[in-house]
């Protein structure tokens, strides 16, 4: 299935500026991903991957954001790979593999040859992740498996994993005024509504937007020009 969204759409280069940012891409994950993981790590422990991940099967479509990351009192590092989506893409799954696979490739070409050989050479963990922000519901599978055919049958020789999904049209706004935060803030802003709901939630953030600190402020307003 070809990309069908536009190279430059506005929502892509929103989040893309937003989340170049390590303090808006820690709280994207310690806002909505619940899990332990998310406890140990801190902006120190981020680091944004600017190497891209081309696919030419996909009109060579770029990675969006990659982050190498460690736990705290860890040496163990993983990859956060995000892409943002505003149509659903049945092929997700299978397009996220090939990012993964890009990014093992990569490391494995540029370890030393005597150090990969070792038994104990790992590869990192790579956690993918969707952030997809379009009106209707995401009905693409979640789990890699879901799209080999026949895979009920075989579930104990298959290849799978579950990619993490932020579907910013199906927070609950008032969650989204408690956590009031930029992220959120911008989520409650990126749902599907009038005009007359948008000035309302405007209103509703308001409080919230002061206490914002000047670069994170900037980074809303950023996002606001590209979006609006």
């Amino acid at each position: 299935m070809p990309d069908k969204r536009e190279p430059h759409h506005s929502h892509d280069k929103g989040y893309k500026q937003l989340f170049s940012s390590k303090r808006a891409f820690l709280e994207l994950l310690k806002t909505f991903v619940h899990e332990e993981w998310t406890k140990d790590i801190d902006e120190d422990s981020l680091v944004r991957v600017e190497k891209s991940y081309i696919l030419q099967d996909f009109s060579e479509k770029e990675a969006d954001i990659v982050y190498r990351l460690k736990t705290k009192g860890n040496d163990v590092i993983f990859y956060v790979l995000l892409e943002l989506q505003s149509t659903v893409d049945y092929l997700m799954p299978f397009r996220l593999l090939l990012y993964m696979v890009e990014i093992w490739r990569d490391i494995y070409n540029n370890t030393p040859e005597g150090e990969r050989e070792r038994k104990g050479f790992r590869l990192p963990a790579v956690v993918p992740a969707v952030l997809y922000n379009g009106a209707n519901n995401w009905t693409a599978a979640l789990h890699f498996k879901e799209i080999l055919a026949g895979y009920r049958q075989l579930e104990e020789h298959v290849l799978d994993f579950r990619y993490i999904l932020f579907d910013v049209n199906r927070y609950d706004v008032e969650e989204l005024y408690q956590a009031a935060n930029l992220v959120a803030s911008i989520f409650a802003l990126d749902q599907k509504m009038d005009a007359g709901e948008l000035i309302r939630r405007l209103r509703k953030l308001a409080g919230g937007l002061k206490n914002l600190g000047g670069d994170e402020f900037r980074q809303f307003a950023t996002w606001l020009s590209h979006v609006f």
